[in-house]
């Protein structure tokens, strides 16, 4: 990836914390990047094996198997097919929302990502491994999964950080 096709989200002060927010528009209607987003066999194909049961209050379970990290959420808000919401955390760790939106768009669909990172935390890493994932999202709904990124993930960093003043 040349560093002009590297276009990251903006992170804002959010309470103590901060909010990132990554957009991506894809050549795909909605139902297909729903999919992508909800379902654990296509889960498994940009993010990791995991299972979200798509409904308020449902569970959500996200298993980073080589890293050892494990995902125990609830979604916190939902619409089937628009608006999907859980925390990246587990048990008693500070809450760090994500809010999944889709809008039909001319070509296909508009993502919105919120990411939310609580104070202390580095809210560039968190922004630069979605940039990751969501490069890894969109290899897929073309069919064609790819490992993380890494290079992307650590110019992303990079911008985030400058963004940050870092």
């Amino acid at each position: 990836m040349s560093d002009d096709a590297l276009q990251l989200g903006t992170i804002t002060p959010q309470g103590s914390g901060h909010q990132g927010r990554i957009t991506r528009d894809f050549d795909h209607p909605p139902a297909k990047v729903w999919s992508m987003l909800t379902e654990s066999a296509l889960m498994a194909q940009w993010l990791s094996a995991g299972t979200i049961e798509q409904r308020l209050g449902g569970k959500v379970r996200i298993d980073f198997v080589d890293s050892g990290i494990v995902i125990d959420s609830e979604v916190t808000a939902f619409a089937a097919g628009a608006l999907i919401e859980y925390s990246w955390s587990s048990g008693n760790e500070p809450q760090r929302p994500l809010r999944w939106a889709l809008t039909p768009s001319a070509s296909g669909t508009h993502l919105a990502l919120t990411v939310g990172v609580p104070a202390g935390e580095d809210a560039a890493k968190a922004c630069a491994g979605f940039e990751g994932h969501l490069e890894m999202l969109a290899a897929a709904l073309e069919g064609v999964p790819i490992k993380f990124p890494f290079e992307t993930y650590m110019k992303a960093r990079t911008g985030y950080k400058a963004m940050l003043g870092g």
